[in-house]
């Protein structure tokens, strides 16, 4: 019997973004997707953190009665799904990651904090401003902001996941990375890939970061075939 399969959205993302993948993985196998704290309709006063998300995760498999799942997370969805699977490994199968960041450096998060303006982001782009209150809501998108921005922040201070703690997972994971992508690089990505016992690394030619601009049949193809790859 296969495995459900829960999608996890990135930073600023929300469980939306994933209808047109959910809708063709779905007819292989049951698929979920939640939202993290804070994002889209789920409020939050809880500070943002891995620690916080991880925790979600947990509630929801708890919640839906899920025993054994595998994960697809993007961009933070993977980086979470790894702090999950470090965590509880006996609740997860396999890992997909895509434009996951590993190497977070205090000069890396200013550089992304700096961005994370919600005044800015209205300003010099109102198309994503417009994006994301439809996403989150129209009293709830500055707030994510600026909570995503703090979380980075204390990333780039002290990283959840180093490499001694991905050495723990034995999960087998498929680290992806877009050729195009400029928010990881081909080598942290590798080198985590590598830190993995079960991690292998693969690049999709041609592709960036957003999510909604990733060839859908493309991303559904990768996780079908890692996940009936026997073991």
């Amino acid at each position: 019997m296969k495995n459900p399969i829960l999608l996890l959205h990135g930073a600023l993302g929300s469980r939306e973004q994933f209808l047109p993948l959910q809708e063709i993985l779905s007819s292989h196998r049951k698929v979920f997707t939640m939202d993290f704290e804070g994002h889209g309709k789920l409020e939050s006063e809880n500070i943002f953190s891995i620690e916080l998300f991880t925790q979600n995760i947990s509630d929801f498999l708890t919640e839906n009665g899920i025993s054994k799942i595998d994960i697809f997370g993007y961009s933070m969805g993977g980086y979470v799904a790894l702090n999950f699977a470090r965590k509880q490994p006996n609740l997860v199968d396999k890992i997909i990651t895509l434009g996951t960041k590993f190497e977070w450096t205090p000069a890396f998060a200013e550089k992304e904090m700096q961005m994370l303006n919600p005044a800015k982001i209205e300003e010099k782009v109102p198309s994503f401003a417009a994006r994301l209150k439809q996403l989150h809501g129209e009293q709830n998108w500055k707030r994510l902001v600026a909570n995503t921005a703090e979380m980075m922040q204390h990333l780039g201070r002290d990283t959840t996941l180093k490499l001694d703690d991905l050495a723990e997972i034995k999960n087998r994971v498929l680290i992806c990375l877009g050729e195009l992508d400029v928010m990881s690089t081909e080598i942290e990505s590798i080198t985590v890939a590598n830190a993995l016992p079960n991690g292998k690394f693969h690049k999709i030619e041609n592709l960036k970061h957003p999510i909604e601009s990733a060839p859908v049949d493309k991303i559904a193809s990768i996780i079908n075939n890692f996940l009936i790859e026997k073991n």
